[in-house]
């Protein structure tokens, strides 16, 4: 790939980046439970990631799905239908800054325990990288902890991440399907997760939805649909060391929205909580994985 080529991918990822992060403010303004915002989010981003992929001009080569695959994928989908029920659930009780910093403890979950799952080693940084995380949520959430231990917000956080390190290793698993095609069935998937979750609890219709319909559709169509799309066509392009670390715009980019937008303050505790928490995540992946990759290089 030429140097304009690059430079063209980076832009759609960065971008594709401050949209996730722009998530939890468009939803604000979205007066309607969890439930019903991920719902309509999922069926939103499904039916448009499913347009694209249908007139794309790279067809998808006529091959026999692996069906083991495609049950990790669906997996994959439920755990994410799930997540972000919880992490919207989360948004409205403790904020979208504190949140955001608990779903993004889900990224160094995975890391802790891909050695069981993966076979990966478990190496000194990543040991270190978590430690400083769990660091990083005690100064963020230390006073509600000390006052009436983990708050019903907190906890829908630390649920989301965990049901986020479950949606990372089942799509992981699933190696055959990948880039925009694995982003839309795995929607597809979740969608069908919330509609059967949401159905159970309160029926399909959502009274209030033309009062909502234009957040709803930002949301849908541009934070997901065409993020998902940013983000899958530029990360095939681009090295992952720099996929990893401008992965790390995303909950930086969230907190500084939140802080922008919904006039979300951190007090100085938490901010160094929040540094700690995405320091941590930072050094667990990016040395973890180097010292990996070089003890890999050596065998």
């Amino acid at each position: 790939m030429d140097s304009e080529g690059k430079s063209f991918s980076y832009l759609k990822y960065l971008l594709a980046l401050l949209l996730f992060g722009f998530n939890g403010i468009v939803a604000s303004y979205i007066l309607l439970s969890s439930y019903e915002i991920v719902f309509l989010r999922t069926l939103i981003a499904s039916i448009f990631l499913g347009i694209i992929l249908f007139f794309s001009k790279r067809k998808p080569r006529q091959q026999k799905m692996n069906h083991r695959h495609l049950v990790y994928l669906l997996s994959s989908g439920i755990a994410m239908g799930a997540s972000w029920m919880l992490l919207y659930k989360a948004y409205t009780e403790i904020g979208v800054s504190i949140a955001t910093l608990a779903y993004y403890c889900g990224p160094v979950i995975v890391m802790l325990f891909s050695p069981l799952i993966f076979r990966e080693r478990l190496t000194i940084p990543k040991i270190l990288g978590f430690i400083v995380v769990l660091a990083g949520m005690y100064l963020v959430n230390g006073s509600a902890l000390q006052q009436g231990g983990i708050s019903r917000g907190l906890l829908f956080g630390i649920l989301s991440a965990l049901t986020y390190a479950v949606m990372v290793v089942f799509n992981k698993k699933a190696t055959s399907i990948t880039g925009l095609k694995n982003a839309t069935l795995q929607l597809l998937f979740s969608f069908i997760t919330v509609a059967i979750f949401l159905q159970l609890k309160q029926g399909l219709v959502i009274s209030g939805l033309m009062q909502n319909i234009i957040p709803v559709l930002i949301l849908g169509i541009i934070n997901t649909g065409v993020g998902c799309y940013l983000y899958f066509s530029s990360i095939q392009q681009l090295p992952a060391g720099s996929v990893a670390i401008c992965g790390y715009l995303e909950p930086l980019s969230a907190l500084a929205f939140s802080a922008l937008f919904l006039s979300e303050r951190l007090l100085p505790l938490q901010i160094l909580g929040a540094v700690f928490i995405i320091g941590g995540a930072a050094v667990g992946e990016l040395l973890g994985n180097r010292k990996d990759y070089h003890a890999h290089s050596r065998d």
